[in-house]
C-alpha cells in the first residue's frame, strides 16, 4: 500500500480461471459516499497504463484499474489454447473483479476496446451499475472497419504501400512496417509529441507480450483481422438494452471517428455524446484538463440525479 498526496494506492491478485488477475485500487483518505470507478483498459492485450490519468479522479471517489487477463501484470503463463480469448471472458472477468473488490454500486468507464468491453457488459443490465462512460469506441467493428480504410487513404502513398504490403505478404512484424505504422498513429492515436511516458510504457508491455492483441484484434490499431472483426452490438439489438445514463465522447481526429462513436451514442437509449476537437483516440494525453472535467462532471450528474 502506498500513500500519495492524501491518496492510498493499493495492488493485489484475483485468481481468476488458470491465472490471476492484478488490480490498483486508488482513493482519497478520507470516506466517499459516491460510488466507486472501474477503468476497463484497451487492446484488447493492453494495460491499464493508458488508463492511469484517470486516477486524478480518486480525490472525489474510489478509482480501480485493472490488466485484463493475459496483459500486463495478469500475464498467463500456464499452458493455454488461444481460443480462449473472447469478449465473453472478459465480460466474466468484470464480474469477479467486481465480487473480489466489493463494487456493489459502480461507475464503469471504458477506454477503446475497454469501452466496447463496457458497452457489451452494460448490455447485460448488471446490478448495482449506476453510469457507463465509453472513450473512443465503436459499437461495430464491421461499421468501422471502412471509415479506417478511409483514414488509411489520407497517409502519404509510400506509407500505404509499406503498409500494404507487409499486410499481403504477413511481415507485420517487420521494422519497416512499425515505422510506417506510427505515421497512422501520430495523425489518429496520440497526436501529443512526444507521447507522456505512460503511453510509450503502455505500449512496450503490449509489444512485449502481443499474444491477446494478436489473437483478437490483430497486428496493428487498423488492420483487425482477429476474433473481434465481426463484433458488432448494434447489429444485434444489445446496444439498445443499456439502460444506465451513459457518456460516450471521442476525438475529432480519432482512429474511431465521429461517424463511428456518434452512432453509438445513438444507439444507447438517452447517451450524452460529446467531440473533443483538439483530441484522436487518447483525450486523457491530448486534452487532460477538459476530459477529466468532463468526465467528473458527468458522474457527479448522475449521482445527484440518483440521490435526488
Amino acid at each position: 500500500m502506498r500513500k500519495n498526496s492524501g491518496v492510498t494506492a493499493s495492488e493485489g491478485r484475483i485468481p481468476f480461471r488458470q491465472g490471476e488477475t492484478w488490480y490498483r485500487s486508488v482513493e482519497a483518505e478520507r470516506d466517499s459516499a459516491l460510488a466507486p470507478l472501474l477503468c476497463l483498459h484497451g487492446g484488447p492485450g493492453a494495460n491499464w497504463l493508458h488508463m492511469k490519468p484517470y486516477e486524478v479522479l480518486a480525490d472525489e471517489r474510489r478509482v480501480v484499474f485493472y490488466d485484463q487477463l493475459g496483459s500486463g501484470n495478469s500475464t498467463l503463463t500456464e499452458p493455454h489454447d488461444t481460443s480462449m480469448w473472447t469478449p465473453e471472458l472478459f465480460v466474466e472477468e468484470v464480474d469477479v473483479v467486481r465480487e473480489a473488490l466489493g463494487l456493489d454500486r459502480l461507475h464503469i468507464l471504458g477506454h477503446s476496446w475497454g469501452g466496447m468491453l463496457g458497452m457489451h457488459y452494460a448490455s447485460g443490465r448488471p446490478d448495482g451499475l449506476v453510469s457507463l462512460v465509453v472513450e473512443s469506441s465503436p459499437a461495430s467493428v464491421p461499421d468501422w472497419m471502412p471509415e479506417v480504410a478511409r483514414l488509411r487513404s489520407e497517409l502519404p502513398p509510400e506509407v500505404e504501400k509499406t503498409l500494404r504490403k507487409h499486410e499481403d505478404a504477413g511481415t507485420t512484424d517487420d521494422p519497416e512496417y512499425e515505422e510506417a505504422v506510427m505515421v497512422f498513429y501520430q495523425r489518429h492515436l496520440c497526436r501529443v509529441d512526444p507521447w507522456p511516458d505512460w503511453l510509450v510504457q503502455c505500449f512496450e508491455l503490449l509489444e512485449a507480450n502481443p499474444e491477446v492483441y494478436h489473437s483478437m484484434n490483430g497486428p496493428s490499431e487498423f488492420h483487425v483481422i482477429g476474433t473481434i472483426k465481426d463484433w458488432d452490438i448494434n447489429i444485434t439489438g444489445q446496444l439498445g438494452q443499456i439502460e444506465v445514463p451513459t457518456l460516450v465522447f471521442g476525438g475529432r481526429h480519432d482512429e474511431v471517428t465521429p461517424k463511428i462513436t456518434e452512432a453509438a451514442a445513438r444507439g444507447i437509449p438517452g447517451s450524452e455524446y460529446v467531440v473533443m476537437e483538439e483530441s484522436s483516440h487518447m483525450s486523457q494525453a491530448e486534452e487532460p484538463e477538459k476530459t477529466f472535467a468532463l468526465v467528473r462532471g458527468f458522474l457527479n450528474r448522475v449521482e445527484g440525479a440518483a440521490a435526488a
